[in-house]
């Protein structure tokens, strides 16, 4: 294996990345507070505009592991700049859009862009100094946490003050603006990576997410025990059942299930899913809170753009804490950080016990809440790629990142479930109950803890093997005539 090298101009690979997760992970939050307007604006249902969240989540699950493994063999440089170029388009025909498909394409195209995450660290590996790598990769990490949390702010204030088409060129922009900063700023990679692109195992796991998070998505709507619901989450695990068989005969999978099934790797891959549910019960229970009007005696009526700005100073405190995240993993281990973090996400939701009753109360809790999200997600991706070869690490990290998306949309199916069956009666409609958010914060304390325990049983290893031993030596300098992506 080729190791690593490091980057001419190290500060400016990192916030490049950083730009491009940030400017990735809004659009998650992009559309958050035009769902109300959304049914008027694109002459449909309630029900049929809510998929322009859904789609989203889907394209970005179903192609960040095919962008990975793409990224590990044609170069992780490439790649970016083709996420970049979905992006872009995307949130121009959302910006043109007149109609809910329309509208439905162009927030899948802009979800085809999540990939750039995880590509952004596994390049980090390549590109960075051994001295720089820990803290990069926990700043690159925590961008979607960043780009989640101001968002809501900034798409808030635009769609108040202005045209909401203004949210989808802006979004376009940025995308271009990433695009050209890759193109100029980000060095070639090395492509250990062998073989040629599983297409079948790509559409086989893409058909099998599909499957799984579109029922778990919809299934409040359609009934949980509706024909449709049922028949999507039976149909999940036979569609993965097969697609396992086939990664395992395929001579160049998708996604190395010999690799991901290491200990280190596996049981890392389960606590991504536990923590990313714990860290997303807060963020669907703290923005309602906020809003219910101040009559039943527990909301705190606040506007939508308030609601951000309250919430925004959380995606900062990721921003701040993840340089900390880094220094406490290299002084004790990524497990280490990875339980401590998880540990500091109870102490916030159990914190909300007492500050829930207030708007700076909720500022706390959501604060230290997103600092152990911070320690977290610094975390997760140091220990998958010390325990994968060099010539995976892009894939990975996606399926590690497909991992947390399965972890929030099982918590967003699971939270919603808690809060339409604890309800209260005011106006004439049913209002979550303030016992519902009660249960609903114990719920994400419980699964925090949770997230630290399966940390803690992570199984370091102590021994490097042959494949591996990159991982041990990584930072020599590229041997003459290695091919990388793209030239420079």
């Amino acid at each position: 294996m080729t190791p690593p090298r490091s980057a001419h101009r190290p500060n400016a690979v990192v916030g490049v990345l950083a730009l491009a997760g940030i400017v990735a992970a809004l659009m998650q939050t992009l559309v958050v507070p035009l769902i109300g307007e959304l049914p008027v604006l694109l002459h449909t249902s309630a029900s049929n505009a809510s998929w322009a969240v859904t789609a989203t989540l889907l394209a970005g699950a179903v192609t960040t592991p095919a962008s990975g493994r793409l990224g590990d063999l044609y170069g992780k440089r490439r790649t970016l700049l083709a996420c970049c170029v979905p992006l872009v388009v995307g949130s121009v025909l959302c910006a043109l859009a007149d109609s809910l498909m329309p509208m439905i394409i162009g927030r899948g195209l802009q979800g085809m862009g999540m990939g750039i995450v995880a590509l952004g660290i596994s390049a980090l590996r390549d590109l960075m100094p051994p001295e720089r790598l820990g803290s990069s990769i926990a700043l690159i990490s925590s961008s979607l946490g960043i780009g989640g949390a101001l968002g809501l702010p900034f798409a808030a204030a635009v769609a108040e003050h202005a045209d909401w088409r203004v949210l989808f060129w802006v979004s376009a922009g940025l995308g271009a603006l990433v695009g050209v900063l890759i193109w100029f700023l980000i060095p070639a990679t090395p492509t250990p990576a062998k073989g040629r692109f599983d297409a079948v195992g790509a559409l086989g796991l893409g058909t099998g997410l599909v499957c799984l998070l579109l029922g778990v998505s919809k299934g409040a709507d359609w009934g949980w025990s509706s024909a449709p619901t049922l028949g999507l989450l039976i149909a999940a695990p036979v569609v993965f059942a097969v697609w396992a068989w086939w990664e395992l005969r395929s001579p160049a999978p998708l996604v190395d299930l010999r690799v991901a099934t290491r200990p280190q790797v596996l049981v890392t891959n389960a606590a991504s899913i536990v923590v990313a549910f714990s860290m997303y019960a807060a963020a669907l229970i703290v923005p309602q809170l906020l809003q219910l009007p101040s009559e039943t005696g527990y909301g705190l009526g606040q506007s939508m753009q308030a609601t951000g700005l309250w919430m925004a100073p959380s995606g900062l405190m990721m921003m701040l804490v993840s340089p900390l995240g880094a220094k406490l993993s290299a002084a004790r281990t990524p497990k280490t950080t990875l339980a401590v973090g998880s540990l500091v996400i109870a102490l916030g939701y159990g914190s909300s016990m007492v500050l829930m009753g207030s708007t700076w109360g909720l500022l706390i809790v959501t604060c230290i809440c997103n600092t152990g999200v911070a320690l977290t997600y610094g975390a997760m991706p140091a220990l998958i790629m010390s325990g994968v070869p060099q010539s995976e690490t892009a894939s990975a990290n996606s399926f590690n990142t497909l991992m947390r998306s399965v972890g929030t949309s099982v918590a967003a199916a699971v939270v919603g479930i808690m809060l339409t069956q604890m309800t209260v009666q005011m106006g004439g409609r049913a209002l979550p109950s303030e016992s519902g958010f009660r249960t609903g914060m114990l719920l994400g304390c419980g699964v925090a803890l949770a997230a630290a325990a399966i940390a803690l049983a992570i199984p370091l290893r102590r021994t490097a093997r042959s494949e591996d031993a990159d991982t041990a030596s990584a930072q020599l300098p590229l041997p003459a005539g290695k091919p990388v992506d793209g030239g420079q």
